[in-house]
């Protein structure tokens, strides 16, 4: 009996060092990581955007937020080339009401997202563009962007930031999100890296801990010593498991 309870009380040790060490649910350092630095991408930095084409009115469909749906319309599409080869179909919703108008917003956007490595433009084929103050979106080989959220996300400084998330969705989830080698590295890591992505584990936290990622390894003269500290800390393993990954990051590296 008393060999029995000795086991017990081992028994219990190790599972409260195993939860210790990997205490994957609790108290994640930061709510969410888009509103962390607003210096990660600038408006200064390298664009690899090249040109941009219009290719008239065609049918297509979108998801809009502010129907919370998919909606089949005629929008002004606009093709944008990259200097490493890839290229984009920007849709812009036709409540822009004229070819003028829809430029100047595929081109914006076309710089902007050329300012994201390759490795995040990958599975970008399109873009759809609204008016509306919503969330931007990623997935579906896209990034939706609703103008009046960019506003908001330029005031804070975070625009790219924002698409080097949602870009994540969209050209790493179906990838990694629920491979082997990324399910390893949350459990060796002694958390996520933001409440956000501890709540959404198989959605969010790759995107969650990209930014950051991207940020250590390529960006680490903008951010301060105590996020450096905090990020290596909190999720090494996967770090190690993008160093693995052999990104193609230009125009960041």
């Amino acid at each position: 009996m008393k060999y029995l309870k000795n086991l017990i009380v081992f028994g219990l040790i190790l599972c409260l060092l195993s939860c210790s060490n990997n205490d994957n649910g609790s108290n994640p350092p930061f709510s969410g990581t888009i509103f962390l630095d607003p210096d990660i991408i600038t408006s200064s930095d390298l664009s690899t955007f090249e040109s941009l084409a219009y290719a008239g009115q065609a049918e297509r469909t979108m998801f809009d937020r502010r129907v919370n749906n998919w909606i089949t319309v005629n929008p002004f599409i606009f093709n944008a080339n990259y200097e490493d080869g890839l290229s984009i179909e920007f849709q812009i919703n036709p409540e822009f009401q004229n070819v003028d108008a829809a430029e100047i917003q595929a081109l914006k956007y076309a710089k902007v997202i050329g300012r994201l490595p390759a490795a995040l433009r990958s599975d970008v084929e399109t873009s759809w563009v609204h008016m509306g103050t919503e969330p931007f979106g990623g997935g579906n080989n896209n990034l939706l962007i609703h103008i009046g959220q960019t506003t908001l996300y330029e005031n804070d400084g975070i625009l790219e930031e924002t698409l080097v998330h949602e870009a994540s969705h969209t050209s790493l989830d179906a990838y990694h999100s629920a491979s082997t080698g990324w399910m390893n590295a949350q459990d060796l890591d002694p958390n996520f890296i933001s409440t956000y992505a501890r709540d959404y584990p198989t959605r969010e936290d790759v995107a969650e801990s990209f930014l950051l990622y991207m940020a250590l390894r390529y960006r680490s003269d903008r951010i301060s010593s105590s996020l450096k500290n905090k990020i290596l800390e909190t999720i090494p393993k996967r770090i190690e498991y993008f160093d693995n990954q052999n990104f193609n990051m230009y125009p960041i590296e």
